[in-house]
C-alpha cells in the first residue's frame, strides 16, 4: 500500500474513532448521569459526570483536529491517545476493585487499551513513512 493510501485509510479510521468520545460526550452532556441509573442522581455526580463529559467532548475534537495532516501530528495525536489510555487504566482498576461494568462500558475499556494503543501505533508508521 502506498503511504498516501495508508494515510487516507488512518485518517478514514481516526474519523470513526472520534465520533465515539464525541457521540459518547454530547450524550453525557445533554442527558447528565441519570442513563447510567433509574435511581435518582445526586446533583454533585451528575455535576461532575457532565464535567467529565465536556473534557471527553473537547478530547474527541482535539482528535478530529488531528485528521487533516495526521502524518504530522505526531505529538497531539500521542498525548490524546495517553488521555484515552490513562483514563483506560482508571476504568481497568473499577474493573478490578468493583466488578465489571455494563457491556458498553467494557466496550470502551477495550477501544481505550486495545484499540488506542494500535492507532498510536499506526500512526507513528504513518507519519515515519512519510518523513522519509
Amino acid at each position: 500500500m502506498s503511504p498516501a493510501a495508508e494515510r487516507r485509510l488512518l485518517q478514514s479510521v481516526a474519523s470513526l474513532a472520534a465520533l465515539i468520545p464525541i457521540g459518547a460526550a454530547t450524550a453525557g452532556i445533554v442527558g447528565g448521569a441519570s442513563w447510567l441509573t433509574h435511581a435518582p442522581v445526586p446533583p454533585d455526580l451528575d455535576s461532575h459526570f457532565r464535567y467529565l463529559s465536556g473534557i471527553f467532548l473537547g478530547v474527541g475534537i482535539a482528535f478530529a483536529t488531528c485528521i487533516p495532516g495526521i502524518q504530522h501530528k505526531t505529538s497531539r495525536f500521542r498525548l490524546l491517545g495517553a488521555l484515552v489510555v490513562t483514563g483506560g487504566l482508571a476504568r481497568a482498576l473499577s474493573l478490578a476493585s468493583v466488578g465489571a461494568p455494563s457491556a458498553g462500558h467494557l466496550a470502551g475499556l477495550g477501544v481505550e487499551l486495545i484499540v488506542m494503543p494500535l492507532l498510536l501505533l499506526w500512526q507513528a508508521r504513518v507519519a515515519k513513512r512519510f518523513a522519509s
